[in-house]
């Protein structure tokens, strides 16, 4: 029995292993987000945006963020390959170089911000943002 309970649980470690990762997707709330981005779907490997353009992570660079002076849990990813994405109405992501870093935290109740970054060194605060765009959850 104990070695059948052993195969049971390696088995499903395998296959949850195997299974990809599932994105969250965001509704665009600010103006900017619904002239810019449009909807955007993000996981810990990538952002798409409503137009399919997409910026893959090379990697999670920090957990915790500076936003108006506070502390703040949030994902801070390095992008692959930095890129400033023509989107919606003709709009880039930044519009002043390649985003490099990308931060994401919750913004209020069933809201979460999304901001970019252009510079080469991972940013401590979002004082160091070029844009910032605010989402449903």
């Amino acid at each position: 029995m104990r070695s059948f309970r052993s195969l049971y649980f390696l088995a499903l470690f395998v296959v949850l292993a195997a299974m990809p990762a599932v994105a969250d997707d965001y509704k665009a709330a600010s103006n900017t987000a619904m002239s810019v981005t449009g909807d955007v779907s993000m996981d810990d490997f990538s952002i798409t945006f409503e137009t399919g353009d997409e910026l893959a992570f090379s990697s999670l660079v920090a957990d915790h963020f500076i936003v108006d002076g506070e502390r703040v849990p949030a994902s801070v990813y390095r992008v692959a390959d930095p890129d400033d994405p023509e989107l919606l109405n003709g709009n880039r992501l930044c519009g002043s170089g390649p985003v490099t870093y990308i931060a994401s935290w919750t913004a209020g109740e069933g809201l979460s911000a999304i901001a970019v970054f252009t510079g080469n060194r991972a940013p401590k605060s979002s004082d160091q943002m070029c844009a910032s765009y605010t989402f449903e959850d």
